[in-house]
């Protein structure tokens, strides 16, 4: 299975942040969409990501208030993205090592999607659903 395929199943619209919005910002539309992250987009080319474990250490390490520090300092940078090409098995591996749980997915360098950790383990548990019931069809006929 690739990567094309959850984003058909599950939809391509992905909620982003701007650089400039604060990181109460953030947390207030995490909360209203009830998501771990936001892609960080400038001029509609990505940026960046923020997650909400990036949050957690802003609260722990800094007294600021979180309107006063912007996404732009806290985001993460160097992002690890995916292709809608990728096979769900290699990304699967690739999130585990590098310890993410959300990869945006490029298409020629356009954002295409967002998946999750949590779509992977859901598709992964669909395909083992259907091979099991192929497998159960075919020792019973």
């Amino acid at each position: 299975m690739l990567l094309k395929e959850i984003l058909e199943s599950k939809g391509r619209d992905v909620l982003a942040i701007e650089p400039t919005a604060s990181l109460a910002d953030a947390v207030r539309k995490m909360c209203d969409y009830n998501c771990g992250s936001l892609v960080v987009c400038e001029e509609q080319q990505l940026t960046g990501i923020i997650t909400e474990r990036d949050i957690l250490r802003v609260i722990a390490e800094v007294s600021e208030p979180l309107e006063a520090i912007s996404v732009d300092s806290r985001m993460t940078r160097d992002i690890v993205t995916g292709s809608p090409q990728d096979n769900i098995n290699d990304t699967m591996g690739v999130m585990t090592r590098k310890r993410i749980r959300h990869l945006p997915v490029l298409d020629d360098g356009r954002l295409a999607g967002l998946i999750s950790i949590g779509d992977i383990v859901k598709a992964q548990h669909q395909k083992l659903e259907r091979e099991n019931h192929l497998l159960m069809t075919y020792i019973q006929s």
